[in-house]
């Protein structure tokens, strides 16, 4: 089989069957054979009825369980069930267009990549209040800065979840989602997909980003509040300090020292900003206040033994 789209769900049945609608008019090839595979992992409300219904018509469609809650966890799920040779992901609340799979592939063999991403565009419920400018799309899942293609190094930034692509054989080599990473339930915690390209590329596989290759993701209109954003910086940074840990012998409380000092001047530069900077400039320094705040939080549920 040429490929399989893998969609993990968690509690968005309705978001969802939009989702598999624009899944259902890929258009393709008449040589490929693909399939969809929807991993469900622990929804509490009709996803899985979602899923049967449309079933019945679609037989490319399959669905999969997954009880671990996390969303690596659903994700090494559809790669252990997926029977594709590339496996795209995308996600439950993300419409891909129509040449989205096809433009997709394409660019894999034209590039000879193990892996790939491409443009995100947003889906605004509601317009975007004026602090929101393109500075803080990544916190959105939301990748619009370029639409040409170019290769991936070390130093790029690694695509987004809601569309990316790879090699099935690639996961024997590098192995899956780090689940000690990722979304789990509502905590929002990512780094996920990041930490997965970083050992694409440390392995000397090849990445590139896919200008032509586009999805559109909903942006629901409780994530354009400042709280939003806010937790998501705290719990993104603590997930990240407890897997990853920060240099230093010098500590207290598993704190390095030297990031005392950063954090004071980065609550003085909070202050400052909301007096002398532009709207955008002055949540992004509180964010990075959120950052420190994060990093502390899991830096001392490690020195508690109860970060992993």
């Amino acid at each position: 089989m040429d490929a399989t789209i893998i969609v993990c769900t968690y509690n968005r049945a309705e978001s969802l069957r939009d989702t598999l609608g624009a899944l259902h008019t890929q258009k393709t090839s008449p040589s490929r054979e693909w399939e969809v595979v929807i991993v469900d992992n622990n929804s509490k409300d009709h996803t899985r009825k979602i899923v049967e219904e449309m079933q019945s018509e679609w037989p490319l469609l399959r669905y999969e369980f997954e009880p671990a809650q996390g969303l690596s966890h659903a994700r090494n799920h559809g790669i252990a069930a997926a029977r594709g040779d590339v496996l795209l992901f995308t996600d439950d609340d993300v419409l891909p267009e129509p040449d989205w799979m096809e433009v997709t592939l394409s660019g894999l063999e034209k590039f000879n990549a193990d892996a790939c991403g491409g443009y995100i565009a947003p889906i605004w419920e509601t317009p975007p209040p004026a602090w929101l400018t393109e500075r803080f799309y990544g916190f959105l899942a939301v990748r619009t800065d370029r639409i040409d293609d170019y290769v991936i190094t070390p130093t790029s930034q690694p695509p987004f979840g809601a569309n990316m692509a790879f090699r099935a054989s690639l996961f024997d080599q590098v192995g899956g989602f780090d689940t000690l990473r990722g979304r789990k339930g509502k905590v929002l915690a990512s780094g996920e997909d990041g930490e997965m390209f970083e050992r694409i590329l440390k392995a000397n596989m090849k990445a590139v980003f896919l200008g032509r290759s586009r999805v559109h993701h909903k942006v629901e209109t409780f994530r354009l509040t400042k709280g939003y954003f806010r937790r998501w910086r705290l719990q993104t940074s603590r997930n990240l300090a407890i897997t990853k840990g920060m240099p230093g012998t010098r500590r207290i409380f598993n704190i390095p020292f030297y990031l005392f000092p950063q954090f004071f001047r980065a609550v003085l530069r909070v202050i400052g900003g909301h007096v002398t900077q532009p709207r955008d400039e002055a949540f992004n320094r509180e964010m990075v206040v959120c950052h420190f705040l994060g990093t502390f939080q899991g830096l001392w549920q490690n020195r508690q033994g109860r970060g992993k």
